[in-house]
């Protein structure tokens, strides 16, 4: 299973890198969503994990231009974000997000959403891509 971590803060990339590849996924980063959708474009993802305060294209937009890109559409997308105002919470999930963590998460807490995610996939039958 491959996903991509898209977050500004390079520390940040780096820490959830060596988090995700510890437990056995591969990973790759973009820095923005701009950028996230070329990675979207050209590598085969299979789940996101995108920051949402960003510069260029912010996680809410990169969310709203994948749910309207018909393969992109069902992805799954886990926001990891400082923000833990509820407002912002519902804007994500508005938005599609299927999972809303605040920072700072531990791999724990990651890998548990990442689980949680792919059961709620089977468990409605899909699965394919992920």
């Amino acid at each position: 299973m491959k996903i991509l971590i898209v977050d500004d803060d390079k520390t940040t990339r780096k820490l959830l890198t060596l988090y995700l590849k510890a437990k056995g996924y591969e990973v790759v980063a973009a820095e923005n969503g701009l950028e996230a959708m070329e990675k979207l474009g050209t590598e085969n993802v299979n789940l996101v994990v995108s920051d949402m305060n960003m510069p260029f294209m912010d996680g809410i937009e990169l969310v709203k231009n994948m749910r309207n890109d018909a393969v992109l559409a069902e992805m799954p997308v886990i926001m990891l974000t400082t923000e833990a105002d509820e407002e912002e919470k519902k804007r994500a999930f508005e938005a599609g997000v299927n999972d809303y963590l605040v920072k700072p998460s531990n791999a724990e807490q990651i890998t548990d959403s990442i689980k949680r995610i792919i059961k709620q996939i089977f468990s409605k039958g899909g699965g394919a891509g992920v």
